[in-house]
């Protein structure tokens, strides 16, 4: 009697002092879902406990009877508390006798909310007192809707929406077709987990709990709980007898998948969640967040990624599998690969393989992890490949690709420091032409003459040059440093040409400062739109419910190519051998190709870029390591077009036959040309246009909803991450050409 006077006494207080935890203040992690452009295929699953909140009158009514009769048959007319169940238990474990742990549904609610562990004496009258609380303040519904959105019923769900998606691949919605609801039998089966959820890790095969795929003892646990649970829907008036004796035990439960709890995180597509959480924290609705912000904030998340392009991404880029081009497949194990598809006109990445292992590292860019760190492996010398915006620039200066060039072997540029008598050594070519010694602009692109780009370059000027790549989509550039081995990011977004050229020598027009995957693409890109630059971006849309957080913006920039000069550079890259494909599509592309050390044979980065007039991909292919390239039959003879190339030349046509798209739609034009006269000096360059002014676009409506506004552009490395590459914005002023062979 004392024990119970005190606990009466404890119960008055504590119903004062409690605070009543609400649906809000609670804040239940609620699983954040990325998917693929279509905004229906999951490609991730974010957050601490796998939860989707569906409100209470957007719930059928097969789980909303079936958890009554099986938890508590008298919650619709009690107090939320079972008072003889209190004193039962509080009398039994002040007595020593048996713990007991019978609870209102309120009761188990309020368990919850206040998080009380264990079955003890204060904490079941802690329990009532909150639940009694609860059932003054609250509407029945409304606990009856936050008890089915909490509680755990096994396999990693918690709350009865990702319980039905779990096992039976449905859902609790009434707004859903008909056959993809939740039925009453389905709906007790679930229910019936609530009493166990799991197998008790101690004993599993004594008390494997109540999922019947576990074992034929649960499985029986099951059944016999769903008929329990069916006499109580009759007893309540939710089920006739007659429908109750035609109702059936459901066998469909879906297997237990082992991977099922995997977030998805590990696969390639990891790659794409962190861009698009690096995307996101840039933008005014995530920005300054709790890192777990959006895991555990139960978002949708569209991406950009076309799951039909992604998987040609892989199929193509991943060197391990059997549907990589014969040319990769099976070579040694530090061979790597990273491929990068961008949508011309609108940035939209398409496909993105920056490695195989989404938690690994990422070959193909860079991107901000939760602690403001840049992470990623994604920039490489591109070699020959850069040569796009050397010509792109030429053109623009009203340079004709027919326009001829002194062209030997070898040549001395006392200007830039390379001549005989300096560390570098004059500029020589790795390949022939039979035009040469005096090449047209155009034979010396598809040649790949290093002596014509480096001339070119100085003729221009490097300014111009960086001003042309930096317009275009690359938005960074990694330069050498002296007394440093590493070489340092520097931000080119935003800052002009002459301002960071300093960083840079005229080997910026021969590939040497490497550069990512995913820019290159965008750059691209740009060429394939006319000359018009847009974003590469990884977020198409991201909603709550009904709510549009965040909607993605299409904003193109023209670079400042008129159409002569994008059908000159067109109609030279069309020329380049490893750009054709055999689908009917115009097609144009460089290969790119940057040895190793000083070798005059070795190869350790190599390049395929290139473009429709509908898709652009660049690919990467080099080593893990920074060894040489070297094939599994100890040969080193791999370049832009023998490497990198097949895959470029696969991956566009499973795409584009992936698409349906008609090349028609997508033609390049000739150009019309006006007469040329040989010239060894090159046209006098006119100024360079003014920065155009970007230009809001109509977003495509296809395949995803049409959606209008967007995150902002990535974000600059604030420090050096390990093991990622050493960066910085403030590389030294000291350029320092370099002391290797002269790229492919």
């Amino acid at each position: 009697m004392l024990a119970l006077l005190a606990g009466a006494g404890l119960t008055a207080v504590t119903y004062y002092i409690d605070s009543v935890p609400t649906p809000t203040d609670l804040k239940l992690p609620e699983s954040t879902t990325v998917y693929f452009a279509d905004g229906r295929t999951p490609m991730a699953k974010l957050g601490a406990e796998n939860r989707t909140v569906v409100p209470f009158d957007q719930m059928n009514d097969s789980a909303k009877q079936a958890i009554v009769a099986a938890e508590d048959r008298t919650f619709w007319t009690n107090e939320g508390i079972d008072f003889s169940g209190v004193l039962r238990a509080a009398w039994s474990n002040v007595t020593g006798g048996q713990r007991q742990g019978a609870s209102t549904i309120t009761q188990q609610y309020a368990r919850v909310a206040a998080d009380l562990k264990g079955v003890s004496y204060s904490r079941k009258l802690r329990e009532a007192v909150i639940a009694w609380k609860l059932d003054d303040k609250y509407s029945k519904e409304e606990i009856l809707g936050f008890y089915l959105n909490t509680v755990p019923f096994g396999r990693g769900s918690y709350g009865i929406e990702a319980a039905a998606q779990a096992y039976f691949g449905k859902t609790v919605r009434r707004d859903a077709p008909a056959a993809k609801q939740l039925t009453t039998a389905e709906a007790m089966v679930l229910c019936a987990m609530v009493k166990q959820p799991e197998a008790n890790p101690d004993d599993p095969a004594g008390q494997p709990g109540y999922d019947p795929q576990r074992s034929p003892k649960a499985r029986q646990n099951s059944i016999d709980r769903w008929n329990y649970i069916r006499d109580g829907m009759v007893k309540l008036g939710y089920l006739s007898a007659d429908e109750a004796a035609n109702l059936a035990y459901p066998d469909t439960v879906q297997p237990i998948d082992p991977t099922a709890r995997q977030s998805g995180l590990d696969r390639p597509t990891g790659l794409v969640v962190n861009h698009v959480l690096s995307e996101l924290r840039q933008t005014e609705p995530f920005k300054d967040k709790p890192a777990d912000y959006v895991h555990n904030g139960g978002f949708k998340i569209v991406t950009t990624i076309d799951k039909q392009v992604q998987d040609a991404a892989e199929a193509a880029a991943d060197l391990r599998r059997d549907t990589a081009p014969e040319a990769v497949r099976g070579q040694p194990t530090n061979w790597q690969a990273a491929l990068v598809a961008v949508e011309p006109g609108t940035g939209r990445v398409l496909g993105y393989h920056g490695g195989n292992d989404g938690s690994g590292a990422d070959y193909a860019g860079w991107y901000h992890d939760e602690n403001g760190e840049a992470r990623g492996f994604g920039q490489h010398p591109p070699g020959s490949s850069f040569k796009v915006y050397d010509l792109a620039t030429a053109v623009q200066e009203k340079i004709s690709v027919k326009q001829h060039f002194d062209s030997p072997e070898t040549k001395e540029f006392p200007a830039s420091g390379r001549t005989k008598d300096s560390p570098a050594g004059p500029i020589r070519n790795a390949e022939h032409a039979p035009c040469q010694p005096d090449c047209a602009l155009w034979e010396a692109t598809v040649a790949s003459l290093n002596v014509t780009y480096f001339a070119l370059t100085e003729q221009l000027g490097t300014a111009k040059v960086i001003d042309m790549a930096t317009r275009a989509g690359i938005d960074s550039m990694w330069a050498n440093q002296k007394g440093n081995p590493q070489p340092k990011r520097v931000e080119l977004r935003g800052h002009p040409g002459q301002e960071v050229a300093r960083h840079f020598s005229t080997e910026v027009g021969i590939g040497q400062y490497g550069i990512t995957v995913q820019d290159h693409a965008n750059g691209m890109a740009t060429f394939a739109a006319g000359g018009k630059r847009a974003e590469a971006h990884f977020v198409r849309s991201v909603t709550k419910g009904d709510e549009h957080v965040l909607d993605e913006q299409l904003v193109q920039t023209d670079v400042g190519l008129d159409q002569d000069a994008i059908d000159q550079l067109n109609w030279t890259l069309r020329r380049v051998k490893a750009a054709k494909l055999d689908n009917g599509w115009d097609s144009a592309g460089k290969t790119g190709t940057w040895q190793a050390g000083k070798s005059t044979t070795q190869n350790v980065h190599t390049w395929m870029v290139g473009y429709t007039g509908a898709l652009a991909a660049a690919v990467w292919l080099g080593t893990v390591d920074g060894k040489p390239l070297k094939t599994k039959d100890g040969s080193y003879e791999v370049y832009g077009a023998t490497g990198p190339g097949p895959i470029w030349r696969q991956f566009m046509e499973q795409a584009t036959a992936a698409r349906e798209l008609d090349p028609d739609k997508y033609r390049f034009r000739e150009p019309t040309f006006r007469e040329e006269t040989a010239s060894t000096a090159g046209a006098t360059p006119k100024p360079t246009a003014a920065q155009p002014t970007p230009t809001v676009i109509r977003p495509t409506c296809e395949p995803a909803p049409c959606v209008t506004a967007s995150p902002t552009g990535r974000p600059t490395p604030t420090r050096t991450p390990k093991p990622s590459p050493s960066w910085s914005l403030e590389p030294s002023r000291s350029i320092e050409p370099s002391l290797t062979p002269p790229p492919r």
